[in-house]
């Protein structure tokens, strides 16, 4: 308990500092020396210094943490951007490493920290959340907030995903080699949307699909983009708490990626 008051009050003291001292853009390369005197036994693999105001973004292997422009304060835990209710920290954690969930990253975060000597534990707030239900009804969400793709005359499968999500990827090149419909339904849960929203404003959809998974950069794009407001709305009233989701055409959910065979026989009605 003492520590985190600590660490409270040195963040606290951090940001009134930074406030003062950054009247110009914090030099990176400055910080990265600095963190090498402090911090010799940490291997530094990249710094960002432009994304938040006051604070460097600095990856370590696979542990995230923050400091501010002295590299005197050191801030482990989770960053929210509470205008765009986003977790700024999960979707660093996924980029780092994009075959894991939200949950696994976090966990490997901590796993992580723990090996770094000279850095604090990582932890994790345990927040209840309702369950998914069996099946739903989609019929209320209407066409706007979905993008097409797939056998035009294929089973339909609606797919509710994340672009930043590594097994969406994985679930989307699965379905594209199969005789399905694809209805996909993005959701922002790694602080995704502004992708979502150049992708959903894309001329051809589908080709933006494919380069959003890619890692490939968009053009921006504006549209109306209430569906995508429409999608996030009922995946939090369903309580779908991570992606991807999958909905079959009855109705019924299935949570997270599965292979092929499975979703064949699946999509066919099998349980």
């Amino acid at each position: 308990m003492k520590w985190k008051l600590a660490a409270l009050g040195a963040l606290a003291a951090a940001t009134a500092s930074v406030a003062v001292m950054a009247a110009g853009p914090v030099d990176g390369a400055r910080v990265g020396q600095l963190l090498k005197a402090r911090l010799p036994k940490t291997k530094v693999s990249a710094i960002d210094c432009g994304k938040i105001d006051g604070l460097c973004e600095v990856v370590a292997g696979k542990t995230l943490f923050y400091t501010d422009s002295g590299a005197r304060y050191l801030l482990v835990g989770r960053l929210y951007d509470m205008e765009t209710r986003q977790d700024l920290t999960a979707a660093k954690l996924l980029e780092i490493n994009p075959d894991m969930l939200l949950g696994g990253a976090a966990a490997a975060a901590q796993q992580g920290a723990r090996a770094e000597s000279e850095a604090p534990q990582l932890t994790r707030e345990a927040r209840p959340r309702p369950a998914a239900p069996a099946k739903i009804d989609l019929a209320g969400l209407g066409n706007s907030g979905a993008i097409v793709w797939g056998k035009p005359q294929g089973r339909n499968v609606t797919i509710f995903t994340d672009f930043r999500c590594g097994y969406c990827r994985a679930l989307a090149s699965t379905l594209e080699q199969m005789d399905v419909r694809v209805i996909e339904r993005p959701i922002s849960v790694l602080g995704s949307r502004d992708l979502a929203n150049r992708v959903y404003c894309a001329r051809d959809k589908p080709r933006a699909v494919r380069a959003a998974y890619a890692g490939e950069t968009l053009p921006g794009a504006s549209c109306d983009t209430s569906g995508l407001d429409a999608n996030e709305r009922f995946a939090r009233e369903k309580g779908f708490t991570g992606t991807p989701v999958i909905v079959r055409d009855d109705g019924a959910v299935l949570e997270g990626f599965r292979p092929r065979e499975f979703l064949e026989q699946w999509l066919k009605g099998g349980s």
